[in-house]
């Protein structure tokens, strides 16, 4: 039984960010994807649904779930926010005790209903849903040999590929899934559902988070910690770089599909920007490994100033270790209106300039007459800092010193995550100087690499050198792909 939202039940422009992409007005980068899934529990529906609300974060565009009763897929997908696109009656309708689900930021794909996920097939064994975060780099490759070989694809979304390697396979699920996954290159966390099966998988680096907890009996898995705690359940461990898990009707089956070669290489903006802070990563807690970015960054930038404010909500943490480290107080110099989402005019460009109010605020009252640090985790293009900057010193202060928590973003990321061309990026053409007078500032500072790798690291820093994909700052790290030819910067295996 399917659910879906038709284009024509949804309002022109109506769900929650349609169109807010790389034209908005804030040059953030968008936080890839988000899975959850659950095995051998009878309300796996609602736990799915609790799961992807505390994982919206990662995905705003769309959500999906795919429920399985052993026998029959119940699923639904929509546009919009997981609160959007399911309601009572569409809970009731999603019965089982197997379920993945998705929220979606197209990373590849158009940002249509038919690439929201979990994606749903009909094959030789019976049923087969497939949800993933992350990228397949060489997708469009596969996918025209596959079309060459006469596959009928239905998206454009690179996940439909994994699903018509396991279905052209003979071999049987577990097998053809291997086969499919040293095929493909990238960085993904996948979980693919059949009937009465459930498969987990992360890539050989270990470049996209996923988490395995325990409810009761049941096995939940998802990208962050955060969703494991929200619906009560018990972090067992982070799955393995190259491990595939078998869940069936005898229970966990380790597994792995490539041999264990590299070292992990979770992507660093995990860290400095995309997880909820109450998550935990590699053992580490995400509030307070951005605390030590700012710490750390107090100590390798510091400027004297009268207070301290953190660009909300990704900076708060940092801006709290700046402080703490410096002395210096912080103060909440900027508000974030949290009910911007949806627009229902266009506005004028002079208007859509100024449209920044509606999204952050700058309090006067604390500003005016400051000098203030701003600490913000990246900078893109450098419009958005340009436009907080002004905000600040429209408000009032007489100095604004940006301090960044993370190196300069220099190079597109191909593994997940939704970035400009190289030319787009600032920090690969202009200089740290040449930035701060684009964006109006008195001075501006970036956290260094090594800087990076101790304030995540902690006291565990020779752990985790070559333990970070850095790829996206610096030049380094190049990736061990060749882009037709063209060198390009991913992971930093």
């Amino acid at each position: 039984m399917s659910h879906e939202v038709t284009p024509q039940t949804l309002w022109t422009g109506d769900y929650y960010n349609e169109g807010s992409g790389k034209d908005g007005l804030f040059d953030k980068l968008k936080e890839e994807c988000g899975v959850f899934g659950v095995y051998g529990h009878p309300d796996a529906a609602s736990l799915s649904y609790y799961g992807l609300h505390a994982l919206q974060h990662r995905g705003e565009e769309s959500a999906g779930m795919c429920v399985s009763d052993r026998e029959e897929f119940h699923y639904h997908r929509g546009m919009g926010l997981v609160k959007e696109v399911f309601d009572k009656d569409m809970m009731a309708s999603l019965t089982g005790d197997i379920s993945i689900g998705h929220v979606r930021y197209s990373t590849s794909g158009d940002s249509k209903l038919t690439n929201a996920q979990p994606l749903v097939f009909k094959y030789r064994d019976g049923d087969l849903a497939v949800a993933t975060n992350g990228n397949i780099v060489n997708a469009p490759q596969i996918r025209r040999e596959l079309e060459e070989g006469g596959s009928i694809f239905q998206t454009t979304s690179d996940t439909e590929v994994i699903a018509h390697l396991i279905a052209r396979s003979p071999k049987d699920l577990v097998s053809a899934a291997k086969d499919a996954f040293n095929r493909i290159v990238g960085g993904y966390a996948f979980l693919i559902m059949t009937n009465d099966r459930l498969l987990v998988a992360s890539d050989p680096h270990g470049l996209r988070p996923l988490t395995m907890g325990k409810l009761g009996e049941a096995y939940i898995f998802a990208s962050e910690t955060c969703a494991l705690e929200t619906i009560g359940a018990e972090l067992i461990r982070d799955i393995e770089p190259g491990e595939l898990l078998i869940l069936d009707k005898d229970g966990l089956h380790e597994d792995r599909f490539e041999e264990k070669k590299h070292r992990k290489s979770l992507c660093a903006m995990e860290y400095i920007y995309f997880a909820r802070p109450d998550s935990d990563m590699n053992g580490s807690n995400q509030h307070a490994a951005r605390k030590r970015m700012g710490s750390r960054m107090a100590i390798e930038s510091f400027v004297d100033a009268d207070i301290v404010t953190g660009v909300p909500d990704s900076s708060i943490s940092a801006a709290i270790g700046y402080a703490e480290q410096t002395g210096i107080p912080y103060e909440m110099g900027l508000i974030k209106n949290k009910y911007t989402g949806r627009t229902f005019i266009q506005p004028s460009q002079e208007l859509r300039e100024q449209g920044v109010k509606m999204k952050l605020s700058a309090v006067r009252r604390v500003v005016e007459g400051q000098r203030v640090v701003m600490i913000d985790d990246s900078i893109v293009r450098g419009t958005t800092s340009r436009r907080i900057v002004n905000l600040l010193r429209d408000a009032g202060a007489v100095e604004v010193h940006v301090r960044i928590t993370s190196p300069p973003f220099k190079n597109p990321c191909f593994y997940g995550i939704d970035t400009p061309d190289r030319r787009e990026l600032i920090a690969s053409s202009k200089s740290v100087e040449e930035i701060c007078r684009e964006i109006n500032a008195d001075s501006l500072a970036f956290l260094s690499p090594e800087g990076l790798i101790t304030a995540i690291a902690g006291n565990n820093a020779d752990d985790y050198k070559g333990g970070l994909c850095l790829a996206c700052f610096d030049n380094d790290y190049p990736t061990h792909l060749d882009f037709n030819g063209e060198e390009k910067f991913g992971c930093s295996c």
